[in-house]
């Protein structure tokens, strides 16, 4: 019986220290987090589509969900389009260039109808610089419409991811 006694005794050491350990590593993943960088403002420049043909319909809608997502959840007070004057006094502006990398367009009838074929995904290469064009940021992200929904649904999801991105890396409060 005392033999039994310490092995569950021991046991419920070795548990135990297993959690604590478990714990401890979960808060040193915590802090290995990148701290957000200071942005205030972000000016969005227009799509690259060097290497791969996209349907207009796709090239506009992607720039306008872009925009309008990172204006609704971007985490940024201002966003700014290609162009627009007004950027280039803001105070801590990074600029957000997008290249296509990738495009598949799928068949929303043949995703209708089997729901595992048919999908219409977008790659695209974000680079995320500050006024000075030093690299800040780099990240392929990828917008996909797999079972339901129209095909310009993955340029939705494309927008949101970088708009989750942006969120995610800089804040205007951040360094202060």
């Amino acid at each position: 019986m005392t033999g039994n006694f310490v092995n569950r005794i021991g046991s419920v050491v070795a548990m135990a220290a297993i959690t604590l350990c478990g714990a401890s590593m979960t808060g040193a993943q915590q802090k290995a987090t990148p701290a957000k960088m200071k942005a205030a403002a972000i000016k969005v420049m227009l799509i690259e589509s060097n290497e791969i043909s996209l349907p207009a319909e796709f090239q506009v809608s992607l720039y306008e969900d872009l925009i309008a997502q990172l204006k609704k959840k971007g985490g940024l007070p201002h966003v700014y389009r290609d162009g627009d004057r007004n950027a280039d006094g803001a105070s801590d502006l990074i600029v957000l260039h997008t290249t296509l990398r990738g495009f598949k367009e799928g068949s929303e009838k043949l995703r209708q109808v089997t729901t595992v074929a048919g999908a219409t995904s977008i790659t695209v290469h974000c680079a995320f610089t500050d006024k000075d064009g030093k690299t800040l940021l780099e990240q392929d992200l990828k917008g996909n419409v797999r079972f339901f929904g129209a095909n310009l649904r993955a340029t939705f999801d494309f927008a949101k991811k970088t708009a989750q991105l942006t969120r995610e890396s800089f804040s205007p409060t951040a360094g202060t």
